[in-house]
């Protein structure tokens, strides 16, 4: 199966226009994410799996389509409703941290804090245990990787904010293009194969010889001329030909036999957006580019690829058990 996530933010919150808005006056500035993030469960409601069409690719006919949201804690606190809906209609809440801070920014101690409060905002919203964290702007990068411990003494399962890329903002080009098993040694975090760490555990074992710390899942690149290609969704997914994104699922599923993981956020889908100003033209050029196109878009490609959330995913994998309303730790894996 492959992977869906939006991203819980208002337009004014993304990284690229911070140069122009203050957080705090983000009161000041109309919000549009109720409105938006509604617009996009309305979207998933109406793709099931059961209205497959000859191209899609995947066996799961009748599967829901349930996704992650990873919400901002400020999101939850002026529209806990939100929340209550998107939990409601079937979905997983995960963490994106309170207010968009990019992680890189913070020290550890405020790190903790923050993902200790936004987590249990959603929990509280959701009446759910909240396991997944995707950090703002994809900000785990390798001079923090102190933040997967930290994750995983919070409670956190799984991680998706290492993007693989090369990026003025963001990205770890040398981590792993598939999902990977995060462990911790005495040389430091290192990133194991998922198959591996499952062939190891197969066999009876009193206990790993390295801790475990959380599964990550980076967003979905190709390798082309030497290069991780970035084809996860966001920017990518408005910039790129819709030719050039069935290329890269089919060549990520079929060829490499990895799960495309995908991602998108609400202000997406809004191309009568309030347009901020004073920002520079390669942050205009991010952030407004085709957004006309992205709701087409976006709608072709569940029509072509069945979807499921992380946690759902995990559960496929058997590093959940189906039977964990509470997702506790698969013993051995984690510890």
């Amino acid at each position: 199966m492959n992977i869906l996530s939006i991203d819980v933010e208002d337009y004014f919150m993304v990284t690229a226009l911070e140069p122009a808005v203050k957080r705090s006056e983000w009161d000041r500035y109309e919000s549009r994410v109720e409105r938006n993030t509604c617009r996009l469960l309305e979207i998933l409601g109406n793709t099931s799996a059961a209205n497959s069409s000859a191209n899609l690719v995947g066996t799961d006919a009748h599967r829901p389509l349930n996704v992650t949201f990873f919400c901002l804690g400020w999101v939850a606190e002026k529209f806990p409703r939100l929340i209550r809906e998107i939990h409601a209609c079937g979905h997983e809440i995960a963490c994106h941290g309170y207010d968009h801070r990019r992680i890189n920014y913070m020290s550890q101690h405020v790190f903790r804090q923050d993902i200790r409060r936004t987590k249990a905002l959603l929990e509280d919203c959701s009446n759910e245990q909240v396991i997944g964290y995707r950090a703002p702007s994809y900000s785990i990068t390798a001079n923090c990787l102190w933040a997967f411990e930290i994750l995983s003494e919070e409670g956190f399962l799984y991680d998706s904010s290492i993007f693989p890329v090369r990026h003025d903002l963001y990205g770890f080009p040398d981590a792993p293009r598939y999902p990977s098993v995060v462990a911790k040694d005495g040389r430091g975090v290192r990133f194991m194969p998922l198959n591996s760490v499952f062939s190891r555990l197969a066999r009876p074992v009193s206990k790993p010889s390295e801790p475990h710390l959380l599964v990550e899942f980076p967003p979905s690149t190709v390798r082309l001329f030497g290069q991780n290609v970035p084809v996860a969704g966001g920017g990518y997914f408005r910039f790129f030909p819709m030719s050039f994104t069935r290329w890269a699922v089919n060549r990520i599923r079929r060829e490499e036999d990895l799960p495309f993981i995908f991602y998108l956020h609400p202000w997406e889908i809004d191309p009568r957006q309030p347009r901020v100003r004073g920002i520079p033209l390669k942050s205009r050029f991010r952030h407004y580019l085709n957004l006309g196109k992205t709701e087409g878009r976006l709608k072709s490609l569940l029509r072509m690829v069945p979807f499921t959330s992380f946690r759902d995913y995990l559960k496929e994998e058997k590093i959940l058990s189906h039977e964990d309303t509470k997702a506790q730790r698969r013993a051995g894996i984690m510890e």
